[in-house]
């Protein structure tokens, strides 16, 4: 019973992604009523179209409009009357498929507007819905916050594993530096909030399968000691377990999910 988190009323942004989907399907299953937060609900990845249970509600909005946001949080307290946890997983990245020259060059010529339009959607995007749900938490008898990095945030990126295609792809510093943010941003809030019975947690994640190119999973797979990419669902009972009583003593810490991969 510790990790039920029945009763309770769960947000995750960026849930119509790969992952935002699978952390709405496992917080459904562990009991509590799930707002997924995106800008639609069609994006096949997150199969949110598919569920059916009358504890989901689908929310349209931007994460970087705190209007939107705070006019969400409105239409949660008239339906449930509570927020108990964020998952703060919408972000943007560059994939190796992308054929936008300009964004897969080098760091030196990396564009102004990809750079500033990374770090608005992914720290804003994660600052915004923490001021309006987390502050809500903190006036209403607290909760929990997980914010979603990456390997990439507390490693550099091995520009190497990309080495495979014609043109050359670099992976862009926005993505790093901001997932990078996301760690000190979740140890700020921890601290701020403790007395208000607020916990934040960083998962900090590695690469999840998707079918990627089969050379990217060749240079990919062996820098990690469990010798493959996540499967999808494999994040889903740390982000139970940080939202549930379970973790009733953890806050301002990161959990790192990566199999294996910052070890060496």
């Amino acid at each position: 019973m510790m990790f039920s988190l029945e009763g309770k009323t769960m947000i995750v942004t960026g849930a119509a992604g790969q992952l935002g989907g699978e952390y709405v399907r496992a917080l459904l299953a562990a009991g509590a009523f799930v707002v997924g937060l995106d800008i639609a609900d069609t994006n096949p990845k997150g199969r949110l179209k598919e569920i059916t249970s009358d504890k989901f509600m689908f929310c349209a909005g931007s994460v970087i409009d705190r209007k939107r946001l705070e006019s969400i949080r409105d239409e949660i307290i008239a339906k449930t009357g509570r927020i108990d946890g964020l998952i703060n997983n919408a972000a943007i990245d560059t994939p190796p498929n992308a054929d936008n020259a300009a964004l897969t060059g080098p760091f030196e010529s990396y564009p102004e507007d990809a750079l500033d339009l990374t770090m608005d959607v992914n720290i804003n995007g994660t600052v915004r819905p923490c001021q309006v749900f987390g502050g809500h938490m903190a006036q209403h008898g607290g909760g929990s916050i997980v914010n979603i990095s990456s390997i990439y945030g507390i490693l550099s990126p091995d520009q190497r594993i990309y080495r495979y295609k014609e043109k050359p792809f670099f992976k862009a510093v926005g993505y790093s530096v901001s997932k990078s943010g996301i760690l000190n941003l979740t140890r700020y809030l921890a601290t701020y909030w403790a007395e208000k019975n607020v916990r934040v947690n960083t998962m900090t994640l590695a690469g999840v399968f998707n079918n990627q190119d089969e050379q990217f999973l060749k240079n990919y797979c062996p820098k990690v000691p469990l010798g493959r990419m996540a499967k999808a669902n494999e994040y889903n009972g740390a982000a139970v377990f940080l939202l549930s009583d379970a973790s009733s003593y953890m806050t301002g810490s990161n959990m790192v999910i990566d199999g294996g991969f910052s070890a060496w």
